[in-house]
């Protein structure tokens, strides 16, 4: 019974976490399972005994078991969500990247050059080129 709970409880975790992004209902989530965990870290260290009925009660052997299934949990939990802040510090870093770009084109050109090129309708033309295609 336990088993079928923490896989269920991995699932939706893991695609709750994989759909949102990092907005202040997340944020809050997470830190109030900061506050539990430490709650109940504390507590099993001061009573260990207690972290044994506990998982008896759930039908866990060993309280030493529990602990490894919540281990699980919050490292498939971290996975989860260090992944999507690796995501969202890319296409940041994308972005930037493109407007720096832009920015040296838009720099070492004169405005009155990049105006007559978009005139055109041509591209703007690199930096020491004549705007021929022949260059």
């Amino acid at each position: 019974m336990v088993q079928i709970v923490l896989v269920l409880a991995v699932v939706i975790v893991s695609l709750a976490l994989m759909r949102g992004g990092s907005n202040a209902r997340h944020l809050a989530i997470r830190r109030i399972m900061l506050v539990l965990f430490a709650c109940v870290a504390g507590l099993s260290i001061f009573f260990p005994g207690m972290l044994t009925h506990i998982a008896r009660f759930f039908g866990i052997g060993r309280g030493t078991d529990l602990v490894l299934y919540g281990l699980i949990v919050s490292f498939l939990v971290f996975m989860a969500t260090t992944y999507q802040r690796f995501r969202h510090m890319e296409t940041t870093l994308t972005k930037l990247s493109r407007r720096v770009a832009l920015d040296e084109v838009n720099r070492s050109q004169s405005p009155a050059a990049a105006a007559r090129e978009i005139a055109r309708g041509a591209a703007p033309s690199e930096p020491g080129t004549n705007g021929s295609a022949a260059g």
